[in-house]
């Protein structure tokens, strides 16, 4: 009797539950493939992204490599993506840190593959041209410790006419010089907006930075601030 009853219920999960579970699996699987959500725990990105944000990301956006994967990090890397496709300069990027892979960063890509970058007294250099910036005037940052400290707004020009907000907190970064380098094959050069309190490709791996990121990292493109945890007026979605 047991025996039967055991059968009946198999039978019933698979002729019942199971046709139902999946099309809701299906959809998961979908929506996990084409975009995911990720909250902003640092001010790197500040004013483009301000902690507590949350953002959507197409995750299709440059092809998938195994970092799109759950606990990719543990896969094996490979420097081809499936449907690869390169970032634009000025894109919004989500990634696993070079550093710790199971960690998702958010820069702004500034170099592609091939190009010449360096600084000079925090002005970017691309190609052997100045991105110009333009002085917007005063303007209040927040520190993660929610300190609020005053900063100069800048407004910077990517060489496709585009432009983004950049704080300027000190007269001198400590990241605001650096040699020329050209930007190797399969790897970009990115950036917080946040000049003086970001850890970005101008800071090497081993010193706690991104380094030079390479393109199998990527987990997608940063499309909207869909809310945030502090900012109320930053419910209201807005576009990258």
């Amino acid at each position: 009797m047991d025996v039967l009853r055991v059968h009946a219920i198999s039978r019933f999960i698979r002729n019942r539950i199971l046709p139902l579970c999946w099309p809701i699996l299906m959809a998961l699987g979908a929506t996990s493939a084409l975009a995911s959500s990720y909250h902003v725990p640092s001010g790197s990105m500040e004013p483009t992204l301000m902690i507590g944000d949350h953002i959507i990301a197409a995750k299709f956006a440059y092809g998938y490599s195994t970092a799109n994967l759950p606990f990719g990090n543990l896969l094996l890397h490979s420097d081809h993506r499936l449907f690869e496709r390169l970032p634009a300069r000025r894109d919004v990027v989500v990634f696993g840190g070079p550093a710790h892979p199971a960690i998702t960063l958010v820069k702004r890509v500034i170099a592609l593959p091939g190009d010449r970058i360096r600084l000079t007294a925090g002005h970017i250099w691309l190609n052997g041209r100045e991105v110009p910036w333009h002085d917007d005037g005063p303007a209040v940052e927040e520190l993660p410790d929610g300190q609020s400290v005053p900063a100069e707004r800048l407004t910077e020009a990517l060489p496709d006419g585009r432009t983004h907000d950049v704080p300027k907190i000190l007269a001198y970064g400590p990241y605001d010089n650096m040699p020329e380098l050209t930007v190797p094959p399969g790897h970009l050069f990115v950036m917080g907006d946040n000049r003086d309190n970001s850890a970005d490709s101008r800071v090497a791996v081993a010193q706690g930075g991104v380094g030079l990121l390479p393109v199998w990292n990527l987990e997608g493109r940063a499309m909207v601030v869909a809310g945030s945890r502090r900012h109320l007026a930053r419910w209201v979605p807005t576009r990258l």
